[in-house]
């Protein structure tokens, strides 16, 4: 998340999200599965009513975002509410990787959707000003107002117009772990910086399990290993520069960045699969290869959301099979590199806007918490509605930073860029996993498409 801080406010910011996350992690690190929502708060029964909405009875609404298995399930959820209060039909439309895509071709086909989920920054600047966006209406604004931090509503707005609601956020700096494969290989603490990390994975790779599981097959994932390691060792600032296109992908930086990343994907041994075996793992199957099998992965990367796939496709028990901890320091700190899903209203009527008020309100919020597998931005919530306490403490570590996170670097850039399956920073980063030594030629590649997609946004 962008911050209109000083340099050294914001490494400090930096710094104290990472702590307030580490020391988060380390408190829930022996707890197990706290699952303290029954199973009606779990469902949504509507007994918590923090907002008023109109009826709908005889509107059907098309909601579109890119979940799909679990994540789709657990929005099911908050959207079975909204038809119990409303008399709405709703129905879901997964969008696929290519959401900007998908969208654009549905508007100017004539049949948007009335509400969609845009997973990019980048993407809901460009509807803006293609002016296929529709402003929040005044309850939605109120209870945006109310429940959100100025950050999360500034990345809503464009030009001081706000368009959205974020109402599912992530935190994109964690390793979750297999305990069991750290038992077997004798590791009693988990890593704090890079060089601890690489000594952890070959250490879990000497005893016989693959170190670490890489969803190389959705280039979204590669996008984020490269933040998090660009963040801590090149600094915010720089960081901010690379994300705007101020600086460009050939900067002595980046080349940096990408040597460091090099360090764990040119090593073959510790890669779950080798690297072929990466680039032909989706997400989901990343997670699950890491505790599933008789020889599982002992560590995976990715977001607070990895839950969500833990609970629905494995036997595995957060917070005690599977355990997290903060992504190494490359540099001085931790990185804390935030993402989230911003909702907005492609149609006009009150059926759009009525379903971003309530996605605004505490009430969507708790039920949508309760499902597991997600954060909330949303402030004023109550923090026990989250179905484990390694989630909650993540949730609490989020809130309790402020605004002072960096947003995820992809998703500032245009969708061609850094939201579009198969072109863009996603091939270039995966083209770099099969063959990590040519660090130049990744450079050159990220810096031509990244110039192209800039250039025409």
């Amino acid at each position: 998340m962008r911050s209109t801080s000083s340099t050294y406010r914001t490494r400090r910011a930096t710094a104290t999200a990472a702590a307030l996350l580490a020391g988060a992690l380390v408190l829930t690190a022996c707890g197990g599965d706290d699952d303290n929502a029954s199973d009606d708060e779990s469902k949504g029964t509507g007994t918590d009513t923090s907002v008023t909405l109109p009826k709908l009875d005889g509107q059907t609404l098309e909601v579109a975002a890119v979940w799909t298995g679990a994540e789709q399930e657990n929005f099911t959820q908050v959207l079975k509410e909204f038809t119990e209060r409303t008399g709405a039909k709703v129905k879901f439309v997964p969008t696929g990787n290519n959401t900007s895509t998908f969208l654009g071709a549905k508007i100017e086909g004539g049949q948007p959707p009335d509400v969609a989920f845009l997973p990019q920054v980048g993407v809901l600047h460009q509807f803006a000003e293609k002016k296929w966006l529709k402003p929040l209406g005044a309850e939605a604004k109120a209870q945006l107002d109310k429940n959100f931090s100025q950050g999360w509503r500034d990345l809503g707005a464009v030009d001081g117009q706000q368009y959205g609601v974020y109402a599912k956020a992530a935190n994109k700096s964690l390793i979750w772990y297999n305990t069991a494969a750290f038992d077997a290989a004798g590791i009693t603490e988990t890593p704090k910086t890079w060089k601890d990390f690489l000594t952890t994975a070959q250490t879990l790779s000497d005893a016989g399990s693959p170190a670490v599981s890489i969803g190389g097959g959705d280039g979204w994932t590669l996008t984020d290993w490269f933040e998090n390691v660009y963040l801590s060792q090149a600094g915010p600032e720089k960081y901010d520069q690379l994300a705007q296109h101020k600086i460009k992908w050939t900067d002595p930086s980046v080349k940096q960045a990408l040597t460091t990343l090099g360090e764990l994907w040119g090593k073959d041994e510790l890669i779950a699969g080798g690297r072929k075996g990466a680039l032909d793992t989706d997400f989901p199957k990343s997670v699950t290869q890491a505790f599933t099998g008789d020889t599982p992965a002992a560590m995976v990367y990715e977001g607070d959301f990895v839950t969500a796939n833990i609970n629905a496709d494995t036997k595995a028990k957060v917070g005690t099979d599977a355990k997290v901890f903060p992504f190494p320091a490359v540099g001085a700190d931790s990185p804390v590199v935030s993402g989230g899903d911003v909702a907005v209203a492609l149609k006009d009527g009150k059926g759009a806007q009525a379903l971003l008020t309530f996605l605004a309100s505490t009430d969507a919020a708790e039920i949508w918490a309760a499902q597991g597998g997600v954060l909330s931005p949303n402030k004023e919530m109550d923090q026990s509605k989250y179905k484990d306490d390694v989630t909650r403490q993540i949730a609490k570590a989020l809130i309790d930073a402020g605004d002072d996170f960096r947003f995820d670097m992809s998703d500032q850039a245009p969708a061609a860029f850094g939201g579009t399956q198969g072109t863009g920073e996603w091939k270039d980063l995966q083209d770099f996993l099969s063959n990590p030594s040519d660090v130049a030629g990744a450079q050159r590649k990220l810096e031509a498409d990244a110039a192209k997609a800039y250039g025409s946004s």
